[in-house]
């Protein structure tokens, strides 16, 4: 298996990973601009991009997701609930879909909260074992911090879901997988995250406070602690649904 993370504009996080034995490879939440980087990084490891996959539309940066999946003939996939929304074709992820990609699998989970059609990606690398390796978790879950509530104009109601996403779907899984979020300090998406680009499932459900408040007091610190909205964010929304 092969993993690269990209520090991309605005404390972004970009993902690619597959298997180099089978040569397919999956591109996560590119930028617009970094697309040849994920094509010379293909080059080097010999590898086809199968699949680029958008945690969910993006609201801090243009989105480079389908331009990559034009320039390499990749799927682009979003989480099924963008159907209505977005004005381009798409391959639709469904919440416990399993993405083959060699010896890799990718386990998609469905994440509501930052966004409603928020998902994350849990990566199993079979040749080394069944159980599963690491999760990316855009910006559901970051290294310290949680993702902010109010994208979608609710900000208590998804404030909620964060809540009983990250304890019923992200919390539950082994404490040894590693966590890669989509961002890192210095983004507009969330407060209080670590410059640090990735973490464990035990040490954040440990060490990050927003895991360890209840329900209420997770809603009302979560909405309270609100950053500005994104320069350019409705022109980034409406680029990234394809208006």
């Amino acid at each position: 298996m092969f993993f690269r993370q990209l520090l991309a504009k605005d404390a972004t996080l970009s993902y690619f990973f597959g298997c180099g034995s089978c040569h397919v490879g999956v591109a996560v939440d590119p930028v617009l601009g970094d697309e040849q980087w994920f094509i010379d990084e293909a080059a080097k490891q010999d590898v086809k991009i199968t699949h680029v996959v958008d945690t969910h539309v993006h609201a801090d940066h243009f989105s480079g997701g389908r331009r990559l999946a034009e320039l390499t003939g990749a799927a682009y996939c979003l989480h099924e609930s963008n159907s209505s929304r977005v004005n381009y074709p798409f391959e639709p992820l469904k919440d416990g879909q399993r993405i083959e990609v060699g010896n890799v699998f990718v386990d998609v989970l469905h994440t509501p909260g930052h966004t409603p059609d928020s998902v994350c990606l849990l990566v199993t690398d079979k040749r080394r074992a069944e159980a599963p390796w690491f999760v990316l978790t855009g910006d559901t879950l970051f290294v310290g911090s949680a993702g902010r509530p109010d994208l979608a104009g609710k900000e208590a109601e998804m404030a909620g879901q964060i809540h009983d996403t990250l304890h019923r779907r992200l919390l539950t899984l082994p404490a040894e997988v590693e966590l890669y979020p989509g961002h890192t300090s210095g983004s507009a998406c969330g407060a209080g995250m670590s410059g640090k680009p990735m973490s464990t499932i035990g040490f954040e459900k440990r060490w990050n406070p927003m895991l360890a408040m209840s329900r209420d007091e997770f809603i009302a610190t979560l909405t309270q602690a609100i950053p500005p909205r994104p320069a350019e964010m409705d022109r980034m929304v409406a680029f990234n649904l394809g208006n």
